[in-house]
């Protein structure tokens, strides 16, 4: 029998112990893509205790809670942060082939030396001990990030953020890169006509220009665009249920936009022009930028309505939705393809039932110009834990090329998660050592090593130009 979470967890052979301490373990992390409050990292907060750096946003283990029957007053609710934390620690046993089980331990060992297995009966000596440690110097934010050797943060940005505190973070000389994420999504939702509006009268404010036409809507995001550029941003985000590529005239999308602004309803095919127009420009001026895009596809999202209306979004009522993603998403792919305004790409599938569909769509549009140029995101949200994550490489691996995919991400709130990069890793060796074991690869440990270093660090510092 196995130690839990001992240093060869996951790893099944003397292989797998070998790619993972020799070449996987001290690799330094690039989180491009995250939800890292940067106002936080910019003052360099330290969290007053446990529950703060730990429950608070972190919808995953909100969720958990709430099925093991947990009364929301504790976990969004005016009870005690202590009162908060207990609750979390008499759910942890039952979460149980959870991925939050891992995570939570996982987390409790690297940050804070916390052997134990958490739950009600030691919630209040571990609470105290990391609330404790928190007070530290030696667990503020930065030096958090720092211990957990983080090269490069890409936090997610609107384009009217003003990014003072990516600058403030620059100049402060931080040895991390701390980067915005350009995430416009807000810009094309035109669902909402309403809050569209009060959105593009924000960019007119920000950028000063009348934005009475729709070429003038187009330069003032363009600005911002810029601004992001001037400010270190490498990549876009777009978190849609499915791509748009409508078929649309620019004097379609005019007539358009000047119904919005009139505050006049647009037909559902309307909506979906717009959006698809919209989805076009911010690409191609991703591709003039030399940015890489991203698209997370495949939410359903807000779906409990009375408790979306008493908490807000991103509080754990989204699934998984069984969108039609193949067809749109070649659509839109091979227009920008076709003028040669195709960007680096990263699609990213919340479905794994599209896991083949993205495997074998990234080839369609790899020409040979970068390597690994449209990539298959490794496993994302509901799918990045053990079981949805092998399920990608393996997907990669038969109808790709698992070698140069850029790696693993936090796509997270917490300063507490970049233990997923190692969770990721661990893994990645396991997989690539059942093969070595199975006979189905050489026992090239050299050449094996260096392809997990590239996948767990210099795929993504090539790909993104950091």
């Amino acid at each position: 029998m196995k130690k839990f979470l001992d240093e060869n967890f996951l790893l099944q052979s003397e292989t797998a112990i070998k790619l993972y301490h020799n070449y996987a373990k001290d690799m330094p992390i690039i989180d491009y893509h995250c939800h890292l409050p940067p106002d936080q990292i910019a003052n360099d907060i330290s969290f007053e205790n446990l529950t703060q750096i730990w429950l608070y946003g972190d919808h995953y283990k909100w969720r958990a809670m709430r099925t093991n029957g947990v009364n929301e007053d504790y976990i969004t609710g005016k009870k005690s942060d202590f009162e908060k934390f207990e609750k979390w620690a008499e759910t942890v046993p039952y979460t149980l082939r959870n991925p939050l089980y891992h995570w939570t331990h996982l987390e409790l060992q690297r940050y804070f030396g916390v052997d134990a297995i958490l739950s009600g009966k030691n919630a209040k000596e571990i609470y105290d001990t990391c609330t404790a440690k928190l007070q530290t110097k030696e667990f503020s934010i930065r030096s958090l990030v720092t211990k957990m050797k983080v090269k490069v943060i890409c936090t997610t940005d609107d384009p009217i953020d003003n990014l003072e505190h990516h600058q403030k973070i620059a100049a402060d000389g931080f040895e991390t890169k701390v980067l915005p994420s350009f995430r416009p999504d807000k810009a094309m939702a035109a669902d909402d006509i309403p809050g569209l509006n009060a959105y593009i009268d924000k960019v007119a404010a920000i950028t000063g220009i009348t934005v009475d036409t729709f070429d003038a809507y187009l330069a003032a995001l363009k600005q911002r665009h810029q601004y992001f550029v001037d400010n270190g941003c490498k990549v876009s985000d777009h978190g849609l249920e499915q791509i748009y590529a409508e078929d649309y005239t620019d004097a379609e999308i005019v007539v358009i936009y000047n119904k919005i602004r009139a505050n006049e309803a647009i037909s559902y095919h309307e909506m979906l022009q717009f959006k698809s127009a919209m989805l076009v420009h911010f690409a191609h001026w991703d591709h003039a930028a030399g940015w890489v895009q991203q698209f997370h596809l495949g939410a359903l999202r807000n779906n409990n309505a009375r408790m979306l209306n008493k908490l807000g979004p991103d509080t754990g009522w989204d699934s998984i939705g069984d969108f039609s993603q193949a067809k749109m998403l070649s659509k839109f792919l091979n227009k920008l393809d076709s003028t040669d305004q195709l960007a680096k790409t990263i699609l990213y599938n919340l479905n794994p039932a599209d896991n083949e569909l993205m495997a074998t769509m990234i080839g369609n549009f790899n020409d040979g110009s970068v390597a690994g140029k449209v990539q298959f995101g490794s496993g994302w949200w509901f799918l990045d834990q053990k079981d949805g994550m092998t399920k990608q490489m393996n997907a990669l691996s038969n109808m790709g090329l698992l070698s140069r995919l850029v790696g693993m991400l936090t796509d997270s709130r917490s300063f507490l998660s970049f233990p997923r990069h190692e969770y990721f890793r661990r893994l990645l060796c396991n997989l690539l050592a059942e093969d070595v074991e199975n006979g189905e690869l050489p026992y090239d440990i050299e050449w094996l090593g260096k392809i997990v270093q590239d996948i767990c660090y210099y795929n993504a510092k090539n790909y993104f130009g950091f």
